[in-house]
């Protein structure tokens, strides 16, 4: 316990990026429950209005309230996140706790097969399933959750591997202990640190992903908001209302930042 609390306290990534992935949460729940705007609410009268105490951030090129699409689309972005990552984490400690536990030809099947997946980068092939399912916020969702699979499995797959053969695994087979109750009930636990940590850089691909797709025009759709939509519309205005991209970029920027330095600071504590 000593130990442990010495890591938290020698871990500076840890507080930057729980700092910082929090004051992000309390901006965008704060603006989708108590803005008093409808974020697709158009005003031709407020067309790029400047920061004011209405419009704290200023208004848009359709006349909405700035801070309100920025709160939405990023409760957008971080929803897709979240349910791609809870997919993909599901599946893949069912494949690797099965493949690291039994091994076998079924573990060097899989694992050959998730070696050709990972060879391809993950936005490519998000793209390609988009292509065949079509553009959509739950296509984005089952898609890139499909594609982060492999990735968890090997990890989870790594760890079982490591933990199949110690005391306490044999101990609980010598009690009778069956093989689903050692993995889920023994194993799984002890590989919680590790996969926490995976799973909050997975969580940050997944904005980033998201928010790549959505600026190419083939994730989330309108008139649902996301931080990648926003971002595209605002290239047009770059010069003229730079602030729109700014901030829009900056929201990203600082959600990657902070659950990357999140993700990092899980990772030594792992």
């Amino acid at each position: 316990m000593k130990g442990l609390k010495y890591k938290i306290r020698n871990n500076p990534e840890l507080y930057a990026g729980a700092l910082i992935s929090a004051i992000m949460l309390l901006i965008i729940i704060s603006g989708t429950i108590f803005s008093p705007y409808d974020p697709n609410a158009m005003s031709a009268s407020d067309k790029f209005a400047a920061p004011s105490m209405a419009h704290p951030l200023g208004c848009d090129n359709f006349g909405r309230d700035l801070f309100a699409r920025l709160s939405i689309g990023g409760a957008t972005t971080l929803l897709v996140a979240t349910l791609t990552i809870l997919m993909s984490l599901t599946l893949g400690i069912i494949i690797g706790a099965f493949t690291g536990y039994y091994g076998g030809v079924v573990d060097e099947i899989l694992m050959r097969f998730n070696d050709a997946v990972l060879a391809f980068p993950s936005i490519l092939l998000a793209l390609v399933f988009i292509s065949q399912f079509g553009s959509g916020t739950w296509k984005v969702i089952i898609s890139l959750g499909i594609v982060f699979v492999p990735s968890f499995a090997r990890i989870v797959r790594g760890e079982f591997l490591r933990c199949r053969n110690l005391d306490y695994v044999r101990s609980a087979r010598l009690m009778g202990a069956g093989d689903i109750r050692i993995m889920f009930v023994h194993i799984l636990p002890n590989t919680l640190p590790v996969v926490l940590s995976s799973a909050v850089i997975g969580f940050n691909n997944a904005v980033l992903a998201e928010a790549s797709m959505s600026f190419l025009g083939i994730g989330v759709q309108p008139p649902a908001s996301s931080l990648g939509r926003m971002l595209s519309d605002a290239q047009a205005f770059l010069f003229s209302e730079p602030s729109y991209a700014i901030y829009t970029g900056s929201m990203i920027a600082l959600l990657i930042l902070g659950f990357s330095l999140l993700g990092d600071g899980l990772k030594k504590n792992a």
